[in-house]
């Protein structure tokens, strides 16, 4: 994505592709330093009651509760970041921050690396086996 074409909010150029942990997975594109914000998820913003509805039996999930009361649905965004695979040793982190879903970047990501989260909790509840082949991994989400 060119930087013309790209939101204000999608700080560094992110593209998708096949990723060996799961589906389709972030890219980086370019250089990205670290504790840099790299961009967000925009998306429906929906109740956590009918979140959890959503997400019930489903094995990806596009959903990420930002309060007590509001999810946002990020299952028909174009926003590159809404590919972001999880990892139990990420280069990257999830911040819920005034309702937004924002990545930043843990440490220096090369291009062509892929830009992984740890998730925390899910609603998986421990029952997704983890493929992130990261040394330590815990072995479920």
């Amino acid at each position: 994505m060119a930087l013309s074409e790209r939101p204000a909010y999608q700080k560094y150029d992110v593209a998708v592709r096949k990723s060996r942990i799961d589906g389709f997975g972030a890219f980086a594109a370019e250089d990205i330093p670290p504790q840099k914000k790299i961009g967000e998820i925009r998306g429906e913003s929906i109740s956590v009651a009918e979140a959890r509805r959503r997400a019930e039996g489903r094995q990806r999930i596009m959903i990420v509760e930002v309060s007590s009361k509001k999810a946002i649905d990020a299952s028909g965004s174009s926003d590159p970041m809404r590919f972001t695979n999880h990892s139990c040793q990420p280069n990257a982190r999830l911040t819920i921050r005034d309702g937004r879903i924002e990545f930043y970047a843990l440490r220096a990501i090369t291009p062509g690396e892929e830009i992984t989260v740890n998730y925390g909790e899910t609603h998986h509840e421990g029952t997704l086996k983890c493929r992130c082949g990261a040394p330590g991994c815990v072995g479920w989400l």
